[in-house]
């Protein structure tokens, strides 16, 4: 039987009966394994009780604060924050292992991350080595507490590991456009919540910037039709939380 190593892996779910067994597995080598669950109303959390009995219901209403809560569960010193959607390889988890046995006098460790929409690797666009900080010190490190994209702290100094993450963004096309969706919503909700200033002007040089550069300073035409895709997303992402936000500053002020 393998040795597990004294590694807590801290888990975020919602509605994830799909893909959560692949993920639970390949982190099955760490002593603990922590899942919270966001109020899941499908098998989630009746598939995760076959791993670990470390299961928590707490409903997420902002993210930063969220990760922060589920982390402070651990009972080791060493963290390793996986998503759902995501599997780590077997070569990753032995670099891990040795990076732990070696005794880091890092604080953390990015991970470099292979990002799917469906079952295609997108190689380009940024959107490879997207490297994240996945491996810290539980105290040492802390989330924005924002509700979207909160941002990572953690004190220096910080390794980066070579071996892949697997990340399986995006189930399909539809998933893809359903997440910008909700992002923008949140993003939008964001800038409303802390009365920033917004200009149109603005927001349409930064829907061109942004497809320009994903398109072609990443060069995300090697990746063909997705790479179109994903540049006309990351345009479209700027233009449509620009939009919602000036739809709930107008109901705000009376005019919708």
């Amino acid at each position: 039987m393998e040795d597990k190593i004294p590694l807590s892996v801290v888990i975020l779910t919602k509605n994830e009966e799909g893909r959560i067994a692949k993920c639970i597995e390949s982190a099955l080598w760490a002593d603990e394994v922590i899942v919270v669950d966001d109020e899941s109303t499908d098998k989630t959390v009746e598939t995760v009780r076959r791993y670990t009995d470390r299961v928590f219901t707490r409903k997420m209403e902002v993210e930063g604060r969220h990760r922060n809560w589920a982390y402070a569960q651990a009972k080791n010193t060493w963290v390793f924050s996986l998503d759902a959607d995501e599997v780590i390889t077997p070569e990753l988890r032995d670099e891990i292992k040795d990076a732990l046995s070696a005794g880091p006098q890092e604080n953390g460790f990015t991970v470099p991350r292979r990002n799917y929409i469906g079952d295609y690797w997108v190689k380009y666009c940024g959107w490879y080595p997207s490297a994240q900080l996945k491996l810290f010190r539980k105290d040492k490190f802390r989330y924005e507490e924002v509700g979207v994209h909160p941002r990572a702290f953690m004190d220096d100094p910080c390794g980066h590991l070579k071996n892949d993450l697997i990340h399986y963004s995006y189930r399909n096309l539809e998933d893809f456009f359903a997440k910008l969706n909700n992002q923008t919503t949140r993003e939008a909700k964001k800038w409303f919540d802390q009365d920033k200033p917004m200009r149109l002007g603005r927001f349409l040089w930064r829907t061109y910037d942004r497809f320009m550069r994903t398109y072609f300073s990443k060069k995300g035409y090697k990746d063909g039709f997705i790479g179109f895709v994903v540049a006309y997303n990351a345009g479209l992402y700027q233009f449509l939380s620009y939009l919602k936000y000036r739809e709930m500053c107008l109901k705000k002020e009376g005019k919708l």
